[in-house]
């Protein structure tokens, strides 16, 4: 069996948005697959849930997302960046029985949100424009070949004005139905024709806000949600609107506060929603609310259960409009729960136990999923809406993993000790993967991994699955663990860290790896730690605090919580966690951040950041660098050009790949069980996928700001 590499990222697919078709007899979903060096390929496919193979829908063709199938299951629409000469996703519709597919927008920010009316006449969709788009008409239909300019000088106005990968320059969110006959029948050069703006422009208040996440009620009734306040940017209170789309009337009809990221409604009325107490939000979980807007009452049908529904959770009405489904962490899976809409019984656990569940569609009969483990990184799976049976529907890695050996993960529960600082003694969980081979009679190096956050939760498989496998084939044991602070096991043990990050995630971080170091075949002189984003501030918090680690690599973390706090688009984290800011306790912020540490840090340290993170900005993690620069700490800085803070999950597939090997090459280094001088004695590019002359002269010419380590 040949071992994983980090180079096998460019044969591993992923499977996401599993959707079933009205008679729940198929299941569509996109497979996205690395293309070449700098991007990937994504198509739709169709699996029949009675047996059989997979059939490819679209044509390899850009980037393809969001299948939607129509409410009479004759069409799928899609969203897609084929013929687009920068990249803006368009809507386009294809016949299932056969046929080509038609490009029916041609809209300047692209399209997000897509959904079908009920009655299939209209889609709905939200796409990011400017004053200067809307009032051009460029929002509902412009040139394929029109680039906006790069604004020069860039005048900033907003609190927020970056994110992603990318500064917003005026950009808003804004809410537009799409006539479907219409924009079948039309000439590419009437694609506006079929194209409504709903919000923003006359609407409830003006076009200097953000119109969010539409959802149909009936076929004539749109819901969204914006930001309300003098300064929305600064706001965690929406407003939910209902538009009537024959009288053109908005009634904005209750309010939320938190992280809302999606509505979701029946034909009668009822508009779900989530919520998250104002207070701490950062910190506390968050709940589904139910407004129905017959009666005026609401109700939060989640409440009983002390799981969140948030950070990358989803919820969905059943086809019958009484039970919600949604998915939560829940002690190392992520599960789907259904709940009656009204409130009147408890959640009920459908599926999930063991496993992760990292999308779902609910149909008439069935719930279509994408199910990750520890013996594959995802597929498409399907089970009753009672959870009874199950079945599994593609195996789109069954080729590479044929010949690969994957190693199975041990759980480990350790008690962690009260330090003072975070709550009384408690059992967390964690995990243990050994190499392949494995021999419990030979010693390995342990790696210890960091989860982000601060308020997430690990599992099994997900994201880090390749990760983790190339670690432990490279002859390391792997541990990660679930700290005080992770969602999955209550509110109390999420806000265990309040004004704590640093102090209290250690002790239970170092609380795991005494229990793993009990372990005979664990060589505990010969430990490692990485992590990246809260892991990134882990990583540098722990190499300040314990000289317990031989190295450690920083991943695009935060490192002054100051720093942080005026460059990210996540400010609120600040506030929410610590309960202040820099102009009230500057002193406390400093001590509570890593960079205040760095000159007790005596670890061998490399330093992973993206040149357009504008979540963690790499401004900190310059900081950090400098600091152990200065106090001769064995070190580098690389930094990657054109990429965000999803470097690791989603950013080139090259750069994907060089971030693990240099990881990986790190910790070699000043490992005694591998024969390799650390990185700071070798070539830069030595013995990496992207280590020869012509791709580091590329690289150079690209960004004379990368540097490699």
């Amino acid at each position: 069996m040949n071992r994983i590499e980090a180079s096998d990222y460019h044969d591993i697919a992923r499977v996401t948005e599993p959707r079933l078709s009205p008679d729940d007899e198929r299941v569509a979903f996109v497979e996205r697959r690395p293309e070449d060096e700098e991007s990937y390929a994504a198509t739709i496919h169709v699996v029949p849930i009675g047996g059989g193979e997979p059939t490819q829908f679209t044509v390899s063709d850009g980037v393809d997302s969001q299948p939607r199938w129509s409410p009479d299951g004759e069409y799928l629409a899609f969203a897609s960046t084929r013929g687009e000469s920068d990249d803006r996703e368009q809507v386009w519709i294809l016949p299932t029985e056969g046929g080509e597919a038609q490009r029916v927008t041609s809209v300047v920010g692209g399209v997000a949100d897509l959904e079908w009316s009920p009655d299939g006449s209209r889609l709905c969709f939200s796409q990011r424009v400017t004053a200067a788009d809307r009032e051009s008409g460029r929002d509902r239909s412009v040139d394929p070949e029109y680039e906006p300019d790069e604004p020069d000088p860039r005048v900033i106005d907003r609190m927020i004005y970056r994110a992603d990968t990318a500064y917003l320059d005026g950009r808003r969110s804004h809410v537009y139905v799409l006539d479907v006959e219409t924009a079948l029948s039309n000439s590419p050069e009437r694609d506006g024709d079929a194209v409504t703006r709903l919000a923003g422009d006359g609407g409830p208040a003006d076009g200097d806000r953000d119109y969010i996440a539409p959802a149909w009620g009936d076929s004539e009734t749109v819901y969204y949600a914006a930001k309300t306040g003098d300064e929305p940017d600064d706001s965690l209170e929406y407003e939910l609107y209902e538009h009537d789309l024959e009288s053109g009337a908005v009634d904005a009809f209750t309010t939320t506060t938190g992280w809302l990221e999606s509505i979701d409604a029946t034909e009668d009325g009822r508009v779900a929603f989530e919520y998250t107490p104002e207070e701490r939000a950062s910190m506390r979980q968050t709940e589904i609310r139910v407004h129905d807007r017959e009666s005026g009452t609401e109700t939060t049908p989640t409440e009983p259960l002390d799981r969140t529904v948030g950070h990358r959770c989803e919820f969905q009405w059943g086809p019958d409009g009484d039970s919600l489904y949604f998915s939560t962490p829940d002690e190392g899976s992520r599960v789907v729960w259904s709940v009656p809409g009204d409130a009147s019984e408890e959640p009920t656990a459908v599926y999930g136990d063991g496993v992760t569940v990292e999308s779902f569609d609910v149909g008439g009969n069935a719930i279509a999923y994408v199910q990750s483990e520890w013996d594959h990184p995802g597929d498409v799976f399907v089970t009753t809406r009672g959870g009874n049976e199950t079945a599994r529907l593609t195996r789109v890695n069954d080729e590479y993993l044929a010949d690969r050996a994957v190693c199975q993960p041990e759980e480990i529960r350790f008690e962690t000790d009260e330090d003072g600082s975070g709550g009384d003694a408690d059992q967390l969980q964690g995990w243990l993967l050994t190499p392949p081979d494995f021999e419990p009679d030979e010693t390995y190096p342990l790696v210890v991994e960091i989860y982000g956050g601060p308020h997430a939760h690990w599992t099994t498989a997900g994201t880090m699955w390749h990760e983790f496998q190339t670690l432990a084939a490279r002859g390391y044991v792997v541990f990660w663990c679930n700290p005080r602070g992770s969602t999955g096991y209550g509110e109390d043990r999420a806000t265990a860290i309040e004004r704590d990050w640093g102090a209290v995630t250690l002790t239970d971080v170092l609380a795991g790896v005494d229990a793993v170091c009990e372990r005979d075949f664990v060589d505990a002189d010969e430990a490692f730690v990485t992590g990246g984003s809260f892991g990134g501030f882990m990583t540098a918090w722990t190499v300040g605090h314990t000289d317990r680690f031989r190295a450690a690599v920083s991943q695009r973390g935060v490192y002054d919580l100051t720093g942080f706090y005026g460059s990210t688009d996540a400010f609120k984290l600040v506030e929410g966690d610590f309960g202040t800011t820099p102009w009230e306790e500057p002193d406390f912020l400093w001590e509570q951040s890593p960079v205040a540490a760095v000159p007790e840090v005596d670890t061998p340290t490399l330093v992973l950041h993206s040149d357009r993170d504008y979540r963690t900005s790499a401004n900190t993690a310059e900081l950090f660098y400098l600091g152990l620069k200065k106090h001769r700490i064995d070190t580098r800085l690389v930094r990657y050009p054109r990429e965000g803070h999803e470097l690791s999950r989603s950013g080139e597939p090259a750069h994907v790949v060089d971030r693990l090997e240099r990881l990986a090459r790190w910790f070699d280094g000043y490992s005694d069980h591998h024969e390799a001088p650390p990185a700071l004695e070798r070539d830069p590019d030595a013995d990496l996928s992207t280590g020869s002359d012509e791709s580091s002269e590329k690289e150079a010419a690209d960004d004379d700001t990368h540097t490699t380590a």
